[in-house]
């Protein structure tokens, strides 16, 4: 491993055929780790591949959203997604879905790479507002506040913890561009 700066680059729906192995890795070991986004730790290598091939490879050709992953070592690591097809009322606005970093390489900037490259993106495509939801009292809010996002608010029980024996708060942040 090397202790260079990586630096994010947008991943195309063909991408994900390419990089499919690791995506899955990444998702799969993260969720195993207690990472809540959205997954319980019985997470399947096949349902792993149908998120990728089956949501986002989707969304990606659509236009409606945006990929974007780290390397190390010609590995993909972590991975930021930017949803940029929002409802008719909402044109200014963007999401951010799915940071996740693979547990081995947390606490490198990888996380925060991701995040300005997203934000780079949602200010290029001219939204106005970033928005995002993560788990209340997880070490990623201090990421989203170091990058600039600020606290809306909190939804109590929101979630199951991944290994489904708790319930967890989220909390919603907003960042304005």
């Amino acid at each position: 491993m090397t202790s260079q700066p990586h630096i994010p680059r947008a991943l195309s729906a063909a991408d994900i055929d390419r990089y499919l192995d690791d995506l899955c890795r990444v998702l799969m070991d993260s969720v195993a780790d207690g990472a809540a986004i959205s997954f319980m730790a019985t997470l399947t290598w096949a349902e792993a591949e149908r998120f990728w091939q089956g949501d986002v490879k989707p969304a990606i050709e659509g236009g409606n959203r945006l990929l974007f992953g780290v390397f190390i070592e010609n590995r993909l690591v972590g991975t930021v997604q930017l949803v940029t097809g929002m409802p008719p009322n909402q044109p200014h606005r963007a999401e951010i879905s799915k940071m996740i970093v693979h547990p081995d390489m947390r606490r490198r900037g990888l996380g925060k790479a991701l995040m300005t490259a997203a934000l780079e993106a949602a200010r290029k495509a001219g939204k106005a507002l970033v928005t995002l939801d993560t788990r209340t009292g997880d070490v990623s809010e201090d990421l989203y506040r170091g990058v600039g996002f600020e606290k809306a608010g909190v939804i109590p029980n929101f979630a199951l913890d991944p290994d489904g024996k708790a319930q967890h708060s989220t909390t919603y942040m907003y960042r304005f561009l």
